[in-house]
């Protein structure tokens, strides 16, 4: 069984009910999960201290993250990031976020001191923020404060970055650092959020070809993303040998999601997440740290997370959804409850672009595997 991190206090990183970054994602998934008759229990971590933070990001920041926190006011804030419509001033947003963090850490923790090999940590990925930048709804990059603590603690580490945007603030924190592998694979930055990700974005220094990207076409289906995937993924791991992977599962990708073009189904996130795991237990010795991260339709993101949770804990995946949890959620499912765990098969109709988009992320794939190679052998 994979340990499980949790906190209610998670559900106060809310930046209120017009927002789409919201907790009731994690809540709907831990109840589907209950409702399916695999009932959660949890780790509740304790939060990150600031000294934690303070590992990744700059002092003069989380000073100004404290104060906006506290009710204070800020000059420029927009500067820092903070203020904006995507990462808005909520009271107390500094408790919660090092909530969020804290759970992060505490599975870095338990693979670090071998006391677990598969860890899920049921919110954070808060890919996007920067050193001294809040960034894309995120305040504090949990993800970079757990490889952080991974790295000091003697591992290599490859993070591997499934959310639809691109995994830019994990990758500007460790661009230079030869100890971490970074792999994001995600709908080509020409076109959504945060315009970065290229394939040319190698890393400098030490860390020059261990930052892997891998940008695909808008409305790529399951059987191009996997395909691009099983092109640069397992070897770029081969090649770097990791002890553990930290795997940022945003369910955004998903054909449903309202902020980004990808048509990924319930099914292609069930056979990518066991993908993971077998190169997880092939390459790294089973050690594997999952977190969640962007999803925007509340009710695709959580049947991808309960089945995350049923994959990494070996559990079967049934077929119907309990129409008791629909009717429990009715208001925020709007109508689109669905019956079963897994989208219909079809789940939507031909793609116009279909062998075209197939065409182009296969060149891009090449492409970036060539630009590699040199740093591989």
């Amino acid at each position: 069984m994979a340990e499980l991190i949790y906190s209610p206090a998670y559900g106060s990183y809310d930046f209120g009910a017009e927002h789409p970054f919201s907790p009731v994602r994690q809540q709907m998934a831990l109840d589907l999960l209950a409702a399916l008759g695999h009932r959660p229990s949890w780790t509740e971590p304790d939060p990150a201290t600031r000294a934690d933070i303070l590992t990744v990001h700059d002092e003069a920041y989380v000073a100004v993250v404290e104060a906006v926190s506290a009710g204070e006011d800020v000059p420029d804030l927009e500067a820092w990031g903070l203020g904006t419509p995507d990462t808005p001033v909520v009271p107390g947003i500094d408790a919660a976020v090092r909530a969020l963090v804290g759970g992060t850490l505490a599975g870095a923790r338990l693979v670090s001191e071998g006391r677990a090999t598969r860890v899920l940590q049921f919110g954070g990925g808060l890919h996007h923020a920067r050193a001294a930048r809040a960034a894309g709804f995120c305040v504090y990059n949990d993800l970079a404060v757990a490889i952080r603590h991974l790295t000091a603690s003697g591992l290599w580490v490859s993070y591997l970055d499934i959310d639809v945007h691109h995994g830019d603030g994990v990758q500007a924190i460790f661009y230079r650092d030869e100890r971490v592998q970074t792999i994001s694979v995600h709908e080509s930055g020409q076109y959504l959020y945060p315009g970065t990700g290229e394939i040319h974005e190698l890393g400098e220094g030490m860390g020059r070809g261990l930052k892997i990207n891998l940008p695909v076409e808008p409305f790529t289906p399951g059987d191009s993303y996997l395909e691009v995937f099983e092109q640069v993924v397992p070897p770029a791991l081969q090649a770097f040998k990791p002890q553990v992977l930290v795997v940022q599962a945003g369910a955004d990708a998903h054909f449903d999601d309202s902020l980004a073009d990808l048509a990924l189904t319930t099914r292609d996130y069930e056979r990518l997440f066991r993908r993971i795991l077998e190169l997880a237990d092939t390459l790294a010795g089973g050690r594997v740290l999952f977190t969640l991260g962007g999803g925007y339709s509340l009710h695709a993101a959580a049947r991808v997370w309960a089945i995350l949770y049923l994959v990494v804990n070996d559990l079967p995946v049934p077929a119907a959804i309990p129409p008791a949890w629909a009717e429990r959620w009715a208001a925020h499912l709007g109508g689109k409850a669905a019956t079963a765990l897994h989208d219909p098969d079809p789940a939507f109709g031909p793609l116009a672009r279909h062998d075209e988009i197939v065409s182009r992320n296969r060149l891009v794939a090449t492409r970036l595997v060539d630009a590699l190679a040199p740093y591989w052998f």
